[in-house]
């Protein structure tokens, strides 16, 4: 499988690798990045996960992406100042228009030679827009690993899960309308 999409006979691009897409975006921390605690702000390295994760979904979509939402932010351990952060994206999933990007925030000492360590973990959903802010397709994306068949799978168990859970929240709200209950 080459890195360029493949495509088909109209020209749309039929699929692209996960490899084609993925990105690694790296930043130190300084003290303008802290918290009152002295650790680093969570919002900041929400942003750099955002903006790794924009990166991938343009890539992969070959134009804008817009963030739909953020499915789950975990954090794990507080990152430093002086902390080298690495923060790794990739698609994990396509729908027709919208595409799961997951992200991993890993860490390092800036004048340290030792292992990388894992402080977060991310899942984005973004929606491919054309110059009008309409959704516009995306290439399907196309794993190479058995990590990333693994990954693929996990991320069409969380689309599910996000379409079940707001199936859920649009009935209750239904519900309490039609009792005439506040909202």
């Amino acid at each position: 499988m080459t890195e360029q999409a493949l495509t088909s006979d109209s020209g749309i691009a039929a699929g692209k690798p996960v490899s084609a897409s993925r990105l690694t975006l790296s930043h130190i921390m300084t003290h303008h990045d802290t918290n009152l605690l002295g650790t680093v702000h969570g919002g900041v390295i929400m942003k750099l996960v955002d903006d790794a994760a924009g990166a991938v979904a343009g890539r992969h979509s070959e134009g804008p992406a817009v963030t739909a939402s953020m499915d789950e932010m975990a954090f794990l351990q507080p990152v430093r100042v002086g902390d080298v952060v690495h923060v790794r994206a990739q698609v994990n999933w396509t729908g027709r228009t919208s595409m799961e990007i997951g992200v991993k925030v890993l860490t390092e000492r800036w004048n340290e030679s030792v292992p990388l360590s894992h402080v977060g973990s991310a899942y984005l959903v973004f929606a491919a827009v054309d110059e009008g802010g309409k959704p516009r397709p995306v290439p399907p994306v196309i794993p190479e690993t058995e990590r990333d068949r693994r990954r693929c799978q996990e991320a069409q168990i969380r689309r599910s899960h996000r379409l079940a859970r707001r199936r859920a929240i649009l009935e209750l709200r239904k519900e309490r309308t039609a009792a005439g209950l506040p909202d």
